[in-house]
């Protein structure tokens, strides 16, 4: 896949001016009668005990309760530029006066030379260097992100707005802020423009990370990464940014990197050690488009690497909720339909039975094999047939909280229809 087009391809979407989050699958199933709608279903849920127990969390703050949900969501350039994961953070951060979490953990990709997404802004100035798990060629640390910003000279300033120019209501503040960097010889430090906000600075260095704590909630903060040792070569490696506050509800955590894909994210040396910092209530892993691209996919260390994730979750959280997603069909270097796709399919449900998980088939419900043609020419995807268009993203974004709901209500055996109906009509 071409990084420059897909780069050009997301910038354009990021300029885009902000749609209204208005659900959108009651009134277009007669446009796109490719979709397999009736395929639109959470599979194996029912059969695990996490699940419920995840909806029963999710219910107690869906009627205006105070709970904790915590939902990570990992793949490629799809979540990277977090359109469809944050509509579906949108979605369940409104559903009641209890629902909106913090907004958690961020990565500043704008640093790193590549597209952010447009729900938070980042200013910075100072020469840095981006280098993503997925490019074979670059090699620094990496933590749970995937990136990776190197930064070499005397002082750079970063600003973080947490709501970006496209959204005009206040939807986070925060009193703490995490970063996630790689520097313990001491060869710079990081200093805050109101430097009387903060009252306590933690450090773990396992994680690799430094915490402050404010002595007032913010949307915006401003900080300075300073050398203060005359040493040759050092290195500032800015691996991410956690935005944190009190709230109760839920925290809808995306991990994105543009060409992600499993083997990519075994390179990632404090992975394991950042993602264990939490304790998950949903793991969604759509990983799979990027492995099932090239002629040479293997499909056994596909399932080995698949398997090896669930096992690294369930270690954070035995209880858990994991939801496999099964790839988007799409096309190879814009030509050909990729039938590796279909392999990738079965071996997600092979895993699923193996650890008693679930699956959301958007291979099915796409259409099958070539799907992503009828999809191009409807105007849901760009010419790659890799990506969707904006709305193809909400399509996309609205399925699977159409099948969450239903699959929650189904196993909470509540009236059909009384979760979405609430969520989309808040």
């Amino acid at each position: 896949m071409k990084i420059r087009s897909k780069l050009i391809f997301y910038l354009w979407l990021l300029t885009l001016p902000a749609m209204a989050q208005t659900y959108v699958l009651d009134t277009i199933q007669d446009k796109y009668p490719f979709v397999n709608w009736k395929a639109n279903a959470i599979k194996m849920a029912s059969t695990s005990p996490a699940f419920k127990k995840l909806y029963c969390k999710l219910d107690t703050i869906a009627k205006g309760g105070q709970e904790d949900v915590h939902i990570f969501h990992i793949g490629g350039s799809h979540i990277q530029a977090d359109i469809y994961s944050n509509r579906l953070r949108s979605y369940l951060q409104t559903m009641s006066p209890t629902s909106k979490g913090q907004r958690g953990f961020i990565y500043p990709f704008s640093i790193a030379k590549t597209n952010n997404p447009g729900n938070y802004r980042v200013e910075f100035d100072g020469k840095w260097s981006g280098y993503r798990c997925s490019v074979k060629k670059d090699s620094v640390a990496w933590g749970l992100a995937g990136v990776t910003a190197v930064f070499k000279d005397t002082m750079a300033n970063v600003k973080i707005k947490v709501n970006g120019n496209n959204y005009h209501e206040k939807m986070y503040d925060f009193n703490r802020i995490r970063v996630f960097y790689d520097n313990w010889s001491t060869e710079y430090e990081i200093a805050f423009k109101q430097d009387s906000l903060v009252t306590e600075i933690t450090e773990n260095k396992k994680a690799h990370f430094i915490e402050f704590a404010f002595n007032k909630t913010v949307e915006e903060i401003e900080f300075c990464i300073r050398k203060i040792e005359d040493i040759e070569n050092p290195e500032f490696l800015m691996m991410g940014i956690e935005l944190m506050n009190d709230n109760k509800g839920v925290q809808y955590t995306s991990i994105g990197v543009n060409g992600g894909s499993f083997s990519y994210y075994d390179r990632c040396r404090y992975f394991e050690d950042q993602l264990l910092l939490y304790k998950p209530d949903l793991f969604i892993v759509s990983v799979g488009t990027n492995d099932a691209y090239h002629p040479d996919f293997n499909p056994q260390r596909y399932k080995t690497y698949y398997t090896d994730l669930i096992k690294l979750v369930q270690k954070a959280n035995p209880d858990c909720a994991v939801l496999l997603t099964v790839p988007n069909d799409s096309y190879y270097k814009k030509q050909f339909p990729n039938p590796r796709t279909q392999i990738a399919r079965k071996i997600i449900y092979e895993v699923a039975e193996e650890q008693k998980m679930a699956v959301w088939d958007f291979y099915e419900i796409m259409g099958g094999f070539n799907s992503s043609q009828s999809w191009y020419t409807n105007k849901l995807m760009p010419r790659d047939r890799i990506h969707f268009t904006v709305m193809g993203y909400r399509i996309k974004a609205d399925l699977l909280l159409q099948a969450l709901t239903n699959s929650w209500e189904d196993m909470l055996q509540l009236k059909p229809n009384a979760i979405l109906n609430k969520i989309i009509n808040e």
